[in-house]
């Protein structure tokens, strides 16, 4: 018997110990400079600096005459998307781009929102800054750091802005936004140096935060903006109020994991897994191998050799709207693939998408764009941070169209408060974009919890 206890005891000791050790690891991010050359001598400039898009006749006509001489390549019969982006249709996109997108007038549009650039570590950070028109008596807004991925931009969130910063329910929390573009993305400088990474990125928006005068905030991301404030989290667990994310891919599978693999199917409520569940990874081979390899072949040439793809993709406008706008068609949903259109105009209008498309091609940012991924894929699959876990509250947004389905167990593994996960009825990979309202409410969803849990 006291053998036994002894032997609970030391269990007990070992797990208790095993478990503060992984709350003690924090992430760690040296300073760096990623500007050309090496740093100026004396501190940085650190002014803020109102930012506004514009255009020009001669902007517009070198992209018209780079338009009309594109080369049409005929698709294969039935192709439908499969081969990637359908040549006949993207005919049709092309016209329209040509003969009636209004750039003009779009430009407008992204300048109804206030933009700044402000120079960290040698990088010029372009970001938008909404303050709410009004926060009711007694209240304080909410400052909210939003983070946007490849192959989209700050413009992804447009819809959900104004749901978060002007609520229609009285009863809804008011937010103060500020959306960065990634270093090397839309109108921030790329970093001229190896190394930029996604813990660089969060580095360099903590420190845009601190220089606004927060000094808590809650973040939310999807695809590398998901990476990008994981690790924000990760850096200063006591500034992050709270996290939510609508992409939360497993960096490091562990047994629970991969038991729920293995036996998930037969024994779905040993695993808490529910019926959105089996549909999202069973058969495991179709849904988290085949699929995998089916879209990730972009992937694996940005992580190598970005530049050589990226070259083609900077000098023709055609070739960047069809590499970009395929992932809007399939990334919203694989069944886009069998059809003709690829689906585009189901979710999104075409001036959206094309206006997506003409921030890459303004700010002639394709290249670094996708170097991002050299960096962070490229380097291996085992940088430090995929084994810290995150301590912070966290909130998950599942899509049932995102590329990669995550369910709660999984989720957890990483993310050990997780106060929100919420199951959403519709949209897929560009979830702001596609589906602002639910967003909005999920985000309001999870601050509330994570706001009474404080006040409690």
């Amino acid at each position: 018997m006291f053998t036994e206890v002894l032997v609970a005891l030391a269990i007990g000791g070992l797990i208790y110990f095993l478990l503060q050790r992984s709350r003690s690891q924090v992430l760690k991010a040296e300073d760096g400079w990623w500007g050309t050359g090496t740093p100026p001598d004396g501190e940085e400039d650190i002014t803020i600096r109102p930012f506004t898009v514009t255009t020009s006749d001669e902007e517009l006509e070198d992209l018209y005459k780079r338009i009309d001489q594109t080369r049409p390549v005929a698709s294969l019969e039935d192709s439908q998307f499969h081969y990637g982006f359908n040549s006949q249709y993207l005919e049709k996109v092309v016209s329209y781009w040509r003969n009636d997108f209004d750039w003009r007038r779009q430009v407008d549009k992204l300048n109804q929102y206030p933009h700044f650039k402000t120079r960290i570590d040698g990088i010029d950070v372009h970001y938008l800054h909404v303050k709410p028109k009004k926060v009711p008596e007694g209240t304080t807004a909410i400052p909210l750091i939003m983070v946007h991925g490849w192959p989209g931009s700050f413009y992804e969130f447009y819809g959900l802005i104004p749901l978060l910063t002007e609520p229609s329910d009285p009863n809804d929390l008011v937010f103060e936004v500020v959306c960065p573009s990634i270093p090397g993305y839309g109108f921030s400088s790329a970093p001229q140096k190896k190394g930029f990474n996604s813990v660089c990125a969060a580095s360099i928006f903590h420190k845009l935060m601190k220089r606004l005068g927060f000094q808590q905030f809650y973040a939310h991301g999807g695809d590398w903006g998901w990476l990008v404030t994981t690790n924000m989290a990760q850096l200063e667990p006591k500034t992050v109020k709270g996290l939510h994310v609508n992409f939360a891919p497993a960096s490091k599978p562990g047994l629970p994991m991969i038991l729920s693999i293995m036996l998930g199917r037969r024994f779905p409520k040993l695993f808490g897994f529910t019926d959105m569940d089996i549909q999202g990874i069973f058969p495991c081979m179709q849904k988290l191998v085949v699929e995998s390899i089916k879209e990730t072949g972009y992937m694996h040439i940005q992580a190598t050799k970005p530049d050589t793809v990226g070259r083609g993709l900077n000098d023709s406008p055609v070739g960047l709207a069809a590499y970009i706008l395929e992932k809007f068609s399939t990334w919203t949903s694989r069944d886009f693939r069998n059809l003709e259109d690829g689906g585009l105009t189901r979710k999104f209008s075409l001036d959206d998408l094309l206006t997506n498309v003409m921030i890459y091609w303004v700010s002639g940012c394709i290249v670094p764009s996708m170097r991002f991924y050299k960096e962070n894929v490229g380097r291996g699959l085992n940088a430090p941070h995929t084994k810290i876990p995150v301590h912070v509250p966290t909130g998950f947004a599942c899509f049932p169209n995102e590329l990669i389905h995550t369910p709660k167990l999984w989720v957890k593994q990483k993310y050990s408060q997780l106060v929100t996960f919420s199951p959403m009825a519709r949209g897929g990979h560009f979830a702001a974009m596609e589906e602002p309202q639910l967003m909005a409410e999920d985000i309001q969803k999870f601050t509330k919890a994570v706001e009474k849990k404080k006040t409690q």
